[in-house]
């Protein structure tokens, strides 16, 4: 891995967020942009960014928009309640098994305060499902602070890194890596990032960012998640396109654009390698992307810990990805905004092309 794109996941993964508290992340993209003058951005009202990159002329119909959320499940910080503890919001997927005397951290003035889940409050007839925290901090925290567990900075170790967020930093950080390269090359390219926002607890910036008119009505959307590991999608085998989540099947003929990318990227390079497979530990943005009309399909790469639980230990821990996995994203991305990434029609007439070959060479048995 190139050793700025090994900084950008880490100081990614490094930075504090939760949903609707992602100003952090934001913010750092945004010093990244002003960065690099090939890059013009754009928001909507709701937080949602849009990151585009455009070099030379193109012949497809619509260029390709990567999409990543930016925020973790996580603790919004709500009012002090006396004697040194706090109330907080919890917002996010995590069991509530999990939560009885947790170790948490809010970010305050640039540094971590630390604390202990007191009490745990769930949802209403929901008994799996945590709505609120007490917890017991050293100093008062304001209120909209963001928290999350009190887990490690980044650490590598052999070719994997971990960290208290991977999903969906690291997919956000792979984006930002391709845009990286992207600006460092000649020759023409296309291709929008949108960055989108409260993912975690409803695809809700991936729906404002479709009703607002951010992203576009003939966008071609490739949501990028980090996605449990799961049996047949290992970890170390590659990143993933995926042909559907727990709730939809995605569009085929972009799926198919992306395979057709991958497997010329395979054939140019040896050492690429992806993997294809139905993800269906849980549903993802592509899903809220179709629902309002985008053709879309999905990339991720595997993720152990997802949601940060630790299945085997029944703790907390860090989520952790693999490195090569990482890189070959990134070398994915690329390649999908500089091939000249063909239209709607390419994409049918060449997978029709495959399979009249095939009927032609043997129709003669029927």
């Amino acid at each position: 891995m190139i050793a700025r794109h090994q900084q950008i996941l880490t100081d990614m993964l490094t930075l504090p967020t939760a949903p609707f508290v992602e100003r952090y992340v934001l913010d750092y993209l945004e010093r990244f942009c002003a960065k690099r003058p090939a890059l013009t951005t754009r928001s909507d009202r709701h937080g949602n960014l849009l990151v585009s990159l455009r070099r030379g002329r193109r012949t497809q119909s619509a260029p390709i928009t990567l999409a990543a959320h930016l925020d973790h499940p996580g603790f919004v910080a709500e009012r002090m309640t006396g004697n040194g503890v706090l109330g907080a919001a919890w917002r996010g997927g995590v069991l509530a098994d999990y939560f009885p005397g947790g170790r948490v951290r809010f970010f305050v003035d640039g540094r971590w305060v630390r604390g202990r889940i007191k009490t745990v409050h769930k949802v209403k007839g929901e008994p799996s499902r945590v709505e609120r925290v007490e917890v017991t901090v050293a100093e008062p925290i304001p209120r909209g602070t963001p928290g999350m567990w009190d887990l490690p900075d980044p650490r590598v170790r052999g070719r994997r890194i971990g960290a208290r967020a991977c999903d969906d930093l690291a997919g956000a950080a792979g984006m930002l890596c391709a845009l990286d390269a992207l600006c460092r090359r000649r020759g023409a390219v296309a291709i929008d990032c949108l960055f989108t926002r409260a993912e975690e607890i409803g695809f809700i910036g991936a729906i404002a960012a479709c009703r607002s008119g951010l992203l576009a009505r003939n966008a071609r959307v490739i949501a990028v998640e980090c996605s449990s590991e799961l049996p047949g999608a290992k970890m170390g085998q590659g990143p993933i396109l995926r042909v559907g989540d727990s709730a939809t099947v995605f569009s085929a003929t972009l799926t198919a654009t992306c395979r057709n990318v991958a497997d010329a990227l395979g054939r140019s390079n040896r050492s690429f390698r992806y993997q294809r497979k139905l993800m269906d530990g849980g549903a993802c943005e592509t899903t809220a992307y179709r629902a309002y009309g985008r053709e879309s399909t999905g990339i991720c790469l595997a993720l152990g810990n997802y949601h940060n639980m630790n299945r085997r230990t029944g703790k907390i821990a860090s989520e952790y990805i693999d490195l090569d996995d990482f890189d070959l994203l990134v070398r994915w991305f690329i390649a999908l905004a500089t091939t000249g990434t063909p239209s709607r029609k390419d994409a049918s007439t060449t997978l029709r092309q495959r399979i009249d070959a095939n009927y032609r060479r043997l129709k003669r048995y029927l």
